[in-house]
């Protein structure tokens, strides 16, 4: 088991951005307060060519941080070899700062579903995550950060909260958490708890990276408010709000900034990093 208390990342406490093939070119020129750049794992799984000639580019000047979408970490079959292999191979040659995947599942038998789908939180869901883990960071030989996913239903058999199944899983593998509070903001707003309380109860000891980003509003079939976790869109203020509440608890860390759909132009997201330089800011002592 690796150790949880420390982190196998080494990616500095500054604003991070989602990397985009049409910002290269701004990024070199002009990266402003960006340090790190994070990259989706399965975007990067071929054999080369402009992307990875692209990150060969950047990696003396950014660190850099791999995130998966495709591992399905808690489903229930076993996990890809052949994904999990090629995986090994993408961290082996750029050998990011950090890895990170989802608290979440995404296969069924050999379908693979275009989402994360939430988990109850069981004992025997917690020993299948935990296995997966534990594999991930075998084959990987490094620490990996799960990451709190964006809910929009809860399971009546679940035994445990979201924040005793993450640090549960903490301890029993020494995996390391990414702090999504986009995500916690819009699961605590549809399922109708405190994100300030959720926060108030996470590990925060544990975090290596957090994440912000943009979400939609909606609205069920009652009326009440829907957010959905969309990427598209600049990061909103009660987020901010909240990143500053987790930066009091953890103090500065690795911030990225997260704009996935409808990507907008340099300057605008280079503000959004901006803002997030802003708020590390007020938590840097001396």
């Amino acid at each position: 088991m690796l150790d949880a208390t420390s982190p196998a990342h080494r990616l500095p406490a500054a604003p991070g951005v989602g990397y985009k093939a049409q910002h290269f070119t701004d990024l070199r020129a002009d990266p402003g307060p960006v340090k790190w750049l994070e990259i989706h794992a399965e975007n990067y799984m071929g054999d080369g060519g402009r992307p990875h000639a692209q990150l060969r580019a950047l990696r003396p000047d950014f660190a850099m941080s791999v995130h998966g979408v495709g591992l399905s970490i808690g489903g229930q079959d076993p996990l890809d070899a052949g994904h999990l292999a090629r995986l090994k191979t993408l961290v082996d040659w750029l050998e990011p700062a950090s890895f990170s995947e989802h608290l979440a599942w995404s296969t069924h038998g050999a379908e693979f579903l275009d989402d994360l789908l939430p988990l109850p939180y069981t004992e025997a869901t917690f020993a299948c995550v935990a296995d997966h883990i534990d594999q991930v960071q075998d084959v990987l030989g490094r620490q990996m950060l799960l990451e709190n996913p964006s809910s929009y239903l809860a399971f009546e058999q679940s035994t445990m909260s979201e924040t005793e199944f993450l640090s549960a899983l903490v301890r029993r593998t020494g995996c390391g958490l990414l702090l999504d509070v986009n995500n916690v903001f819009i699961s605590a707003t549809n399922l109708g708890y405190t994100p300030r309380g959720y926060l108030d109860a996470y590990p925060l000891t544990s975090v290596g990276e957090i994440h912000v980003g943009g979400h939609a509003e909606d609205a069920d079939d009652h009326g009440a408010p829907l957010l959905i976790d969309s990427h598209g869109s600049a990061t909103a203020d009660p987020v901010w709000a909240l990143l500053d509440h987790a930066l009091a608890g953890i103090g500065p860390a690795p911030v990225l900034v997260e704009w996935d759909n409808d990507v907008p132009d340099w300057p605008t997201l280079r503000a959004e990093a901006e803002r997030a330089a802003l708020t590390l800011s007020a938590h840097v002592s001396g």
